[in-house]
């Protein structure tokens, strides 16, 4: 049987990183004599995280621009040059069946390279709305899986395939584990349980929403399990009491989802795709400061079909406390909200973007 070859790249966040290793775990567990190898920034998260996940990987000197001068942004066409480079050098050597792209900057130059090179290349791309280096690839990329409608503004039509965001397959089965979840936190099975997260290194905004509001969660009678990320952990465990666990980090994501009556996340790709699955009922405060304000599309694509609540950054002060509180005392609401994220959930992914990589496959 042959011996198949995929590069995958992806990487500057958890939203690009954790669909790319999804990928590659579902092209392991068809072909399990496959070689994969991933190509990252060389000083960004991924350079941790693949091989923490068991896969080599191959950094390249890259950034983005950043949008006011700095000596960064006078670099950028040298970086820029050597990652061209590079990307040619490790086409050249690893000789990949496909390459596979989930955004990012170190994706740009090797995506690039490979379609110079005549090999057939793929693009997941996570959001409603598309970032400059995917759209940039787009013209040239065999298929482009997507999961949103609507993106032939960005892309050729031809090449999307509606395939939804790998998630972690853990997630798919949360039903049955809520008394596990329950006990794994030692939550009261008594109270509602209100989830709280800002993605791995903590949002600023919402934790200090959460912490103003403290009173006013313990007049509700609900209690809290905030992931306030790793940057703010220092800082916030302090509250950490009967009602409130103030984490770093959650490992078991299965079980937080499963023990939690109502959540309030940041809208990344990745944690949308996930609540779509899980099917709770959610409250969007989606970041103003990313690319493009995706965030702020992806959630709004999600409230636009009564599937979330979704509250900008400028309104918390004024919206937060009347919004949570119509909410946790209106079950029907909730009910609704639950049943219409999980109508938009796509739980097959991964293996849906499998399937359109082996049909390049010569």
């Amino acid at each position: 049987m042959r011996t198949y070859k995929f590069i995958l790249s992806g990487g500057g966040t958890g939203g690009h990183i954790y669909p790319a290793i999804a990928i590659a775990n579902e092209l392991k567990s068809r072909f399990p004599e496959s070689e994969i190898l991933f190509v990252g920034a060389q000083d960004k998260m991924e350079m941790q995280k693949v091989p923490q996940a068991g896969y080599p990987i191959k950094g390249l000197w890259i950034a983005g621009l950043q949008r006011r001068l700095t000596f960064d942004n006078a670099l950028f066409p040298v970086k820029l040059l050597s990652s061209l480079l590079k990307s040619r050098q490790i086409i050249k050597q690893f000789k990949p069946d496909v390459v596979i792209g989930t955004g990012g900057f170190a994706s740009g130059p090797l995506l690039q390279m490979a379609n110079s090179a005549g090999i057939p290349t793929v693009i997941q791309e996570q959001n409603s709305y598309p970032g400059i280096t995917n759209k940039l690839l787009s013209k040239k990329a065999n298929a482009i899986c997507v999961a949103y409608e609507k993106l032939e503004r960005f892309f050729p039509k031809e090449k999307i395939v509606l395939t939804g965001n790998p998630v972690r397959q853990d997630l798919i089965a949360i039903d049955g584990k809520r008394a596990e979840g329950l006990a794994h936190f030692n939550l009261d099975p008594n109270k509602k349980t209100i989830l709280i997260l800002g993605g791995s290194l903590g949002a600023r905004r919402i934790n200090q929403l959460i912490e103003k509001e403290l009173e006013f969660f313990a007049s509700q009678k609900v209690q809290l399990l905030w992931q306030c990320g790793k940057l703010y952990f220092e800082e916030y465990q302090k509250y950490n009491s009967d009602n409130v666990q103030v984490m770093a980090f959650v490992e078991r994501m299965d079980l937080v989802y499963a023990a939690a009556d109502i959540v309030i996340s940041r809208a990344g790709a990745s944690s949308v795709s996930e609540l779509c699955i899980v099917g709770k009922p959610v409250i969007f405060i989606p970041s103003p400061n990313v690319a493009e304000d995706h965030q702020t599309k992806n959630a709004q694509s999600v409230a636009d079909k009564n599937g979330a609540i979704l509250i900008r950054e400028s309104e918390l002060d004024t919206a937060f406390e009347s919004t949570f509180s119509d909410l946790i005392t209106n079950e029907s609401k909730q009910n609704e909200l639950s049943r219409n994220i999980k109508n938009l959930a796509l739980p097959n992914a991964t293996k849906a973007i499998v399937e359109e990589i082996l049909k390049l496959i010569k």
